[in-house]
């Protein structure tokens, strides 16, 4: 298949890019290669996908919607994996513009594209964030989510009612995943695990939120990919059993729509993640404690119940496995001695 992927410079979008091309599939990677994290580990990144023959690189945002046309008038592409996004609750807090014209206005390009260009299946990034106040755990793609608690969560929340209207506007199948948590070796700077390993290393401090009382549902970032890959595989239809009295928002009767979680299912203390991260790099961290921060929840844990049932896959990475993937990744491409 011939597969766009945006953001193929980013963590996730690497990694799918390279699982797609080892399959035999031709991938268009579109990158706009911002500044909003080292941009040397984006090109490192691009540079484990240039060698396939079947990769073509177009370094271009996707806000430039003439230019993103003219790539699906030239290399007539087939489906779509859409991970471009502005990042990070914490940076929505001091440069908001950021998420709008990137989550928002560039989406809408995406999804005009899959109007004017007869796309197969759209896959595209939400978030976990996008359940925000709620508090019933695990958390369902049937709850709602109407409650977001940064902008962060509600331009990803306005995306997923995007897809919705334009999929029900002109029937084509369009998924949306809710990650949580992901990491993994190549991942981003901005991300805890990352600021981790490098403070500790440093022997520095690092910094604890809510006193360091966080669960989250680290989900490794080799089950994100299987995930999305099995997905693409299946595109949603209209769901006949759908009932307008009682809207499912994780499916659609009007549309060939879905949500799904992808999340291990078993979230993590914030003090269990560091303690076996320090065993691993056989060091005590410097424990720096602090109030919670704005925008930020106490919590997040997913229910894999719907992507079992309807793609059969379950994220399984254990904690302890996946640290030693993403320390030994650390310390090579730093080249650090422990």
């Amino acid at each position: 298949m011939k597969i766009l992927v945006t953001g193929s410079a980013g963590f996730i979008g690497n990694h799918v890019s390279l699982r797609l091309l080892e399959e035999g599939h031709e991938v268009v990677g579109v990158d706009n290669l911002n500044s909003y994290y080292d941009v040397n580990l984006k090109h490192r990144r691009i540079e484990r996908l240039t060698p396939y023959e079947n990769y073509i690189n177009v370094p271009i945002d996707i806000n430039d919607h003439v230019k993103l046309s003219g790539i699906f008038e030239k290399y007539k592409i087939g489906q779509i994996i859409h991970l471009a996004a502005q990042a990070g609750v914490r940076h929505s807090l001091t440069a908001p513009r950021d998420y709008i014209d990137s989550n928002i206005l560039g989406f809408l390009n995406i999804l005009e594209a899959c109007r004017n260009y007869g796309i197969d299946h759209l896959i595209y990034a939400s978030t976990s964030s996008v359940y925000g106040g709620n508090t019933k755990m695990p958390f369902s793609e049937h709850h709602s989510t109407n409650h977001p608690k940064n902008l962060y969560a509600a331009v990803k929340k306005a995306n997923e009612l995007m897809a919705h209207s334009y999929s029900h506007l002109f029937k084509y199948p369009v998924t949306g995943l809710r990650f949580f948590t992901v990491y993994g070796p190549w991942g981003r700077p901005d991300m805890a695990l990352f600021k981790f390993t490098k403070a500790i290393l440093n022997n520095e401090p690092i910094d604890l939120y809510n006193n360091g009382d966080m669960k989250r549902d680290f989900t490794y970032i080799d089950d994100i990919v299987e995930g999305i890959v099995r997905t693409l595989a299946k595109p949603p239809e209209i769901d006949i059993d759908w009932n307008s009295n009682h809207p499912d928002p994780a499916t659609s009767g009007l549309a060939p729509y879905r949500v799904f979680n992808i999340g291990n299912n078993q979230p993590v203390h914030l003090m269990n993640l560091v303690e076996v991260l320090e065993k691993i790099l056989g060091r005590t961290a410097l424990k720096n404690y602090m109030p919670m921060q704005a925008g930020d929840v106490g919590t997040s844990w997913a229910s894999s119940d719907e992507l079992v049932k309807k793609i059969g896959y379950s994220p399984a990475t254990s904690i302890e496995d996946g640290l030693r993937n993403f320390v030994a990744w650390y310390l090579d491409y730093f080249k650090i001695k422990i």
